[in-house]
Order: structure tokens, then sequence, then C-alpha cells
């Protein structure tokens, strides 16, 4: 059945197949949405980090909202940080804590005050809509993947995203087909010039979520995966056979794991 609503909303001339421009309208409709729900989704989480209601929120007042979202005490944080005592966090909390503290830096607009106002705030929770986030989150797959430090990534640099245990044929065959769809998305879709190697530009104008160029791109490439019988088109034995693969590109959600929300 959602396959069927897939085909529905999708197939606007009504052929009974999608072609790479109707794929296209709806990754950006998709995207379109996401925005739209991340800014209603920010409001709210703002409102709950700016209690008083000035219209900014400092590190500390996220970090005290943060950490009680994550099962520490709200009063003795809050009465901690206040006295510049040290917190005991575990390793792993305070790794995020860093990471998140580093985005908070990255969302502070010139001229920088160190507070985020509502705006500030939807780059810092969702760096994916912001042109500046854009660019950081772009860095930290390079800093993460570019292993001969020249801040560009070679196909076997891209492919070294972590992929599953092998413990048996079948993880195997799993981590094959990964290696597979990776190639084919760094090499058809990432490298603009396929020069082969993806350089910071190049990895932005891929991750950038309103690129119309890049939603065809995506569309044509989703369609290739599935498409068994080579007339460019999907239809819907294609789509039920492949419809584990239509929840997005891995590197996507990579990206989008690079921050943990709130």
């Amino acid at each position: 059945k959602p396959c069927l609503l897939f085909i529905h909303r999708v197939d606007i001339n009504n052929d009974k197949k999608i072609g790479a421009k109707e794929m296209q309208r709806w990754i950006m409709e998709k995207t379109d949405e996401h925005f739209q729900e991340a800014v209603e989704e920010n409001k709210m989480h703002f409102r709950a980090v700016d209690p008083d209601g000035d219209g900014h929120v400092s590190w500390d007042e996220y970090k005290i909202k943060f950490l009680a979202s994550k099962g520490f005490n709200e009063k003795e944080i809050a009465e901690k940080i206040k006295n510049n005592e040290e917190l005991k966090i575990d390793e792993e909390t305070q790794e995020v804590l860093d990471n998140l503290k580093d985005r908070w830096y990255q969302a502070d607009n010139p001229p920088p005050d160190l507070l985020l106002n509502e705006e500030e705030f939807l780059s810092f929770l969702h760096p994916e809509h912001s042109r500046g986030m854009l660019k950081f989150m772009v860095k930290e797959i390079i800093r993460d993947l570019d292993q001969d430090g020249d801040k560009k990534l070679t196909l076997s640099e891209f492919i070294s995203l972590p992929v599953g245990t092998v413990e048996n044929q079948q993880a195997q065959d799993i981590d094959d087909d990964w290696v597979k769809d990776r190639r084919k998305e760094f090499e058809e879709v990432i490298d603009a010039n396929h020069d082969g190697i993806v350089t910071m530009e190049e990895l932005e104008e891929y991750m950038d979520p309103m690129n119309e160029y890049n939603a065809l791109n995506e569309a044509k490439q989703m369609i290739a995966v599935a498409d068994e019988n080579q007339n460019h088109h999907l239809e819907l034995e294609e789509i039920l056979k492949y419809s584990e693969y239509f929840t997005g590109s891995k590197l996507m959600d990579y990206a989008r794991n690079v921050h943990e929300e709130f």
C-alpha cells in the first residue's frame, strides 16, 4: 500500500511509471516539507531553552537543558555551571557536548556574541538548512574520511565510511552492495567533473538539500539503481522490489547523524 500511494503521489502524468522529473519534484517537495517541519520544531525547542523569553539563548542555558534531557538533575547542573564547578559527565556525553559546542560557535553569526537567536538556533539544530553550517558539515565529513589530509576525497577514502561488521556471508553481501552503491554515488553523482576526486565544493553542492540539479541527480541515481528493464523509469514491480533502497542516500544519512539533535 505505501508503494501504491507513493506511485499515485509521484506519477503526475498517470502513465503508471515514474520518470526522473517526477522523482525530482517529489524529492524537492519532501525536502521543503522537512524544512517546514524543522522550522516548527525549532520554535518549540527555542521556547524550551529560552524560558525568560528574551529571544536569546546562551551556551550554558542550552547545556543545562541538554543535560537535563539526558537524565541529569537540572538544578544541580545549573548550580555547578553557575559556580564554575566541575561536572561529572560520562565520556560519551562529553564528546557529544564538545561536538555541539563546536556547532554552537559555527551557528553564531557575525558579530559573534555567544548567544543564539531563533534563526541561529535553527542553523544549530538543523545545519543542513544553513549555508554556513553546510560548509561546517562538509568540513566534518572531510575531517572524518580524508586520510591523507589534502582536504579532498578519493574513492577509496569515500568508501571507508563505516560499514557493518562482517560476521557471515550475508553480512559480507550487504557490505559489498553498500560499497557498490557508494562507488556509483561517488562516480556518477558527487564527483561532478568526473576527475576521480571529490573536492569540498563538490561535496557541498551535492549535500545542499535545496539544489534542484542535485535533486535531479539524486532522482536519476535512485531510478538507475532499481531500473531493471533499463527504460529510465520505475514501474510498480521495481519500486516494490527495491523499496528498502528508497530510504535515501547513505551519505546524507551520515551527514544528518553528524549532529545529535536535542
